[in-house]
């Protein structure tokens, strides 16, 4: 019998990357202000400003750390409330209560996207508005920029898991005011922890500097996009200077050490994913009780995991499939089903309020989870998808076969 694959283990991480560490180790120098220009931490934000296309970046521990940032950033007052999909991972809604801020769900539909009706419905009772591509879906932004536009409602991008996505061509994480996008082990450039937020505006991210640790005059080694201080950063450095509390929600070298011989892998790693990810998708589809959702027309995704829902199936069939692929050898995360699950917006008993999203909800409880890493070969791919089937048919039975 064929042994299913790990599906856990990311890629090795570069041999560069391991240089640089013991350059470290050997130096000691871990801290991201002690060299006066061109610290490792310095250099990522250079690349990564660079690579996304947009002027200024900001490194940091995590991607949380990173929404946090942004929404003090935007100066919101207390209590204001901020609104997010009901799909989408605890660490979001927490940012926003660590911001003094409060969370406002709206449905989200089969696809895993937005509800662009009920996304408009509450749009007019909040003062911002957090996008998370969860699971690198990507939701209407034409329609949700429109909409937040027309309200000057500052649009911040949770692109944790859409790092390499494009919209119309146009890099997710470029089109709100700041996005975030993660480091986690699991994301397509892997540090551990570690995030990184993303803006074209100098006000914006002398703030976010300054909040997470950039103490007395370390904002000097904060560069523009010409690897300089501009007039630009220069002036917005010193109107917030000492007016502003510190988080210190520092990225150490270390880490950026680890991300930076990654990022000329990243091409390649969303061109392997997007294929390894369609060869599924085109699997699954074949069986009746299973629905990969389409992409929307102008996304370009660069997925490391599928998600997909089992179709006519009650909750005994769906936990029954769930351990039938597990005692195959593969883990399926049913959002809605998992215990405890922090994708599920009913185990966030940390809200304020309570919200009600019953397409959501009926969503989740269908929806499966499935790690693919981009470095599975064809082969592998057939062995995941051959359990999964198998699991389907050990439930509903076989598929019925027309015209014979």
């Amino acid at each position: 019998m064929t042994l299913p694959p790990n599906v856990h283990d990311a890629e090795p991480i570069p041999a560069a990357a391991r240089d640089a560490i013991d350059a470290l180790m050997q130096s000691g120098d871990l801290f991201r202000y002690t060299a006066p220009q061109d610290a490792p931490v310095a250099l990522l934000e250079a690349e990564f400003a660079e690579l996304l296309g947009t002027k200024f970046a900001l490194a940091v521990s995590s991607c949380s750390a990173a929404l946090f940032l942004s929404l003090k950033a935007l100066r919101l007052p207390r209590d204001a409330r901020v609104l997010i999909p009901g799909f989408t991972f605890a660490a979001v809604p927490s940012s926003i209560i660590h911001a003094d801020c409060v969370p406002v769900l709206c449905e989200v539909g089969e696809n895993y996207r937005i509800d662009m009706a009920d996304f408009a419905a509450k749009l007019d009772t909040v003062q911002a508005v957090i996008i998370s591509h969860m699971r690198g879906h990507t939701s209407d932004m034409d329609a949700i920029m429109d909409l937040c536009d027309a309200r000057d409602i500052p649009v911040i991008e949770d692109a944790a898991h859409s790092l390499g996505t494009t919209w119309h061509g146009r890099n997710i994480g470029t089109i709100g005011k700041m996005g975030c996008f993660s480091f986690q082990s699991y994301k397509m450039i892997n540090a551990g922890e570690g995030g990184i937020l993303i803006t074209d505006d100098a006000d914006l991210v002398a703030r976010a500097v300054i909040m997470s640790g950039a103490y007395e005059h370390n904002w000097q080694k904060h560069k523009g996009p010409h690897g300089d201080n501009s007039p630009e950063l220069e002036q917005a450095f010193a109107r917030w200077q000492n007016k502003l509390p510190l988080y210190n929600l520092r990225m150490s070298n270390l880490s950026a050490a680890v991300i930076r011989p990654q990022i000329p892998e990243l091409a390649r790693r969303v061109r392997d994913g997007l294929k390894n990810y369609d060869y599924m998708a085109d699997r699954l589809n074949i069986s009746p009780y299973v629905d990969v959702p389409a992409p929307l027309a102008p996304e370009c995704r660069a997925p490391d995991s599928i998600q997909f829902n089992l179709v006519g199936m009650n909750e005994s069939e769906i936990r029954a499939f769930a351990a039938a692929s597990e005692s195959r050898g593969i883990k399926v995360q049913v959002f809605g089903l998992s215990e405890d699950n922090a994708r599920a917006f009913w185990n966030w008993q940390f809200l304020p309020e309570t919200f009600e999203l019953p397409q959501t909800r009926a969503m989740l409880m269908k929806a499966c989870d499935v790690r693919l890493p981009v470095r599975l070969t064809r082969e592998e791919l057939d062995v995941i998808a051959d359990i999964l089937l198998a699991s389907v048919g050990e439930v509903t039975g076989p598929v019925p076969v027309y015209g014979t």
